[in-house]
């Protein structure tokens, strides 16, 4: 190219793409994200090449060949994701996350029912990797719970959703996890170590805080909390050696083994134990004289149990998508690449890119210049995976000139969008969470203190510049020179 974009021209593909999401939102509610975003993508990756091909002479070769190397990047998280689709299958399947929920609905006590939902949610969507599942299941059960102990709607929706997006944001289920590590280029687990060091804070104060308001609360009455464990204690069978499942899954993380790896045998482990432990539910699945393990490994795929429990809020928690059910988001990814290398080829990034790292001269400005930027593509994109994605591709080259990890990008990505998305009332999270809660996204809005904690926190670390982590560098200190690492 001869010469980059204005800023206002870049800016004009963003313009068209926020307002075809605008439209098909409102049109289309949650099921956005089943094509019509999609194609949305797609026209606004369409104007980046009529700008490009028709005003600044870049050729159609050059827009191939980088959207051809942003798919190539992110191949691994694809493969991640349809692995990913079928452990949640197979972990509902074999009993593990039932297992998990009947065991964690026992710590309902009205003194300490705010803390206790927020730790349930925690359990379910680190398990799941599913914030949406999480609040669409057993966070209805604790709606109802929390209502009739006598808490407001805002606290009991504020308890729920902290968890499920504190579970969300660090489960290596997660697509979201996965999406912010691969646009990075950052592993997976590597990313989720280093976000411990804001998660961490960040939810310890909110744990507190629930903590603190569940004991001067008044309760109503006992409620009846084991409700949703006795019915999945009818229909599966509920023993602790199923947890062995996730034990073993969390020692393979800790050893660092590659996260495809690890996922294939915990998938692999949940399978043997749904044969052995699950026979009676397996039975009903599959037709004719189909063997049990085949009829486990369609479920993966389909992610289809079908298994009546008798309830509808039970039925929805058994509910998975398994491989197929992943599709779609494997159908975002790719014209969210498109759309990306259309505005990288057409030098459109670049230029905002410019923008903002004319202010870049510190860590600090570097992190909050990137928390803005993400909490405003959530406001203006109304998604957030769209809005991970272009966060990601906006400053991962500022920050690898920099000399910055990419974990440091990585971990910005997840404080700045993944957990802030559910507070945008026109976006996709915040409509759905807010529509299945019945409990609007204000009200609710001041009491999800871990989704508001998690941007502040990224910011003040940065400012202190605790475990900053540069490439070829030790990690730096507050306050102290440099230190080898361990």
């Amino acid at each position: 190219m001869q010469k980059l974009p204005s800023p206002f021209i870049s800016f004009v593909p963003l313009i068209v793409l926020v307002a075809l999401l605008a439209v098909i939102v409102s049109v289309f509610g949650a099921d956005a994200l089943s094509g019509p975003a999609q194609i949305a993508l797609l026209l606004g990756g369409a104007v980046c090449v009529l700008i490009g091909m028709g005003f600044y002479k870049v050729k159609w070769e050059d827009f191939e060949e980088v959207i051809i190397n942003n798919i190539k990047g992110v191949s691994s998280a694809l493969i991640i994701l349809l692995i990913i689709g079928a452990l949640s299958a197979s972990w509902m399947l074999s009993g593990v996350v039932p297992t998990l929920i009947a065991y964690g609905v026992h710590l309902i006590h009205p003194s300490v029912f705010l803390v206790s939902a927020c730790v349930i949610c925690i359990l379910v969507s680190v398990m799941t990797g599913s914030s949406w599942t999480t609040i669409a299941t057993i966070g209805i059960a604790l709606m109802g719970i929390g209502k009739a102990q006598g808490f407001s709607e805002g606290w009991i929706a504020g308890a729920i959703i902290s968890g499920a997006y504190f579970g969300d944001k660090i489960s290596p289920l997660s697509e979201t996890t996965v999406l912010a590590s691969s646009i990075t280029r950052t592993p997976l687990f590597k990313h989720i170590r280093y976000m411990m060091i804001t998660t961490v804070p960040s939810i310890s104060i909110t744990l507190l805080a629930f903590l603190i308001a569940g004991f001067c609360h008044e309760a109503a009455g006992q409620g009846q909390a084991v409700d949703m464990g006795a019915l999945l204690r009818e229909r599966f069978v509920i023993t602790p050696w199923l947890l062995l499942v996730p034990i073993v899954t969390g020692i393979l993380i800790a050893r660092k083994v590659p996260s495809i790896i690890t996922l294939f045998i915990s998938t692999g482990m949940a399978v043997v134990m749904a044969v052995i432990f699950q026979s009676d539910i397996i039975n009903q699945l599959g037709e004719g004289n189909q063997h049990p393990m085949f009829r486990g490994i369609m479920v993966m795929l389909t992610g289809s149990t079908g298994i009546d429990m008798g309830n509808e809020m039970a039925d929805e928690l058994v509910a998975t998508r398994g491989m197929g059910g992943m599709m779609d988001t494997v159908w975002l990814i790719l014209c969210s690449m498109s759309f990306g290398g259309a505005m990288t080829a057409g030098g459109m990034l670049k230029s905002i890119t410019n923008m903002f790292v004319h202010h870049m001269k510190r860590t600090f400005t570097m992190v909050s210049s990137t928390v803005c930027s993400g909490l405003f593509l959530n406001i203006a994109l109304a998604d957030q995976y769209i809005s991970i994605m272009l966060t990601g591709s906006i400053f991962r080259k500022t920050y690898e000139e920099k000399g910055y990890e990419s974990c440091l990008l990585s971990r910005t990505i997840e404080d700045s969008v993944t957990v802030t998305s559910v507070l945008v009332p026109w976006n996709s999270c915040g409509l759905t969470q807010s529509t299945v809660l019945n409990v609007s996204t204000l009200t609710y809005l001041p009491y999800c203190f871990f989704n508001y904690l998690s941007p502040v926190m990224s910011v003040v670390i940065a400012a202190i510049g605790y475990k900053i982590l540069r490439k070829g560098k030790p990690e730096t200190h507050a306050g102290t020179t440099p230190v080898a690492k361990d």
